[in-house]
């Protein structure tokens, strides 16, 4: 099925954030390299998800997200930076998945309904940005959260820690390695509004803000 087939059917719009693999793609070791993600609109059938690394046609996708657990699927078409999944599940599965994705949807047009937990980092909108190094050389990434101190990012390459960057506008320094990426701690911090201005941008120069040290 086509992206543009699934953006027709029943399905809801919904961002849940998690980790997943593909078959085709491992670290230095061997094992299969585990980036971040994120969904963007979710049925009992296909899930669209934003990536940093796009898959091909027909390559397995193993995900895990805290709200649904581990979902495997097959990439059926691709996007820039989001690929649509048809999702391997028993019948049984997928009903308990659609009670899962109502109760999500309600939870999410519900203000009332509130996680126990306090969240300091903020998601951004549009979680797809650039990562600029020091010789200039760009990647793209993407911002699995972030806050005026740093932010968290996953892309196709695993930088080293101490490594100088900018993750957008926002110059900064590998400070730790992830699961799913690495955290980027900024040489300054922005205001709160201007955080996503500064950090996400897909396209476009480096700030002139303080440069790494």
């Amino acid at each position: 099925m086509s992206v543009k087939e699934f953006l027709s059917q029943r399905a809801v719009n919904i961002n849940v954030g998690g980790q997943y693999t593909l078959s085709n793609w491992f670290d230095p070791q061997g094992k299969p390299r585990s980036f971040a993600c994120r969904t963007s609109r979710v049925s009992p059938f296909r899930m669209m998800v934003v990536v940093p690394v796009v898959g091909k046609v027909g390559d397995r996708f193993t995900s895990y997200f805290d709200d649904f657990g581990k979902l495997d699927g097959l990439i059926t078409d691709v996007g820039s930076g989001s690929v649509l999944l048809e999702l391997a599940m028993t019948e049984s599965m997928r009903e308990k998945f659609a009670s899962k994705l109502t109760w999500l949807e309600k939870k999410q047009k519900n203000p009332n309904i509130r996680d126990g937990r306090k969240q300091a980092r903020v998601v951004p909108a549009s979680q797809h940005s650039t990562l600029t190094f020091a010789d200039g050389s760009t990647q793209g990434c993407f911002v699995i959260d972030m806050s005026a101190s740093g932010a968290a990012v996953s892309a196709g390459v695993q930088p080293q820690i101490g490594m100088p960057l900018a993750v957008g506008a926002c110059v900064g320094r590998v400070v730790r390695l992830l699961p799913d990426g690495f955290a980027v701690k900024f040489v300054e911090q922005p205001k709160p509004k201007d955080l996503e201005r500064l950090v996400v941008r897909p396209t476009g120069p480096r700030c002139t803000g303080g440069a790494a040290p």
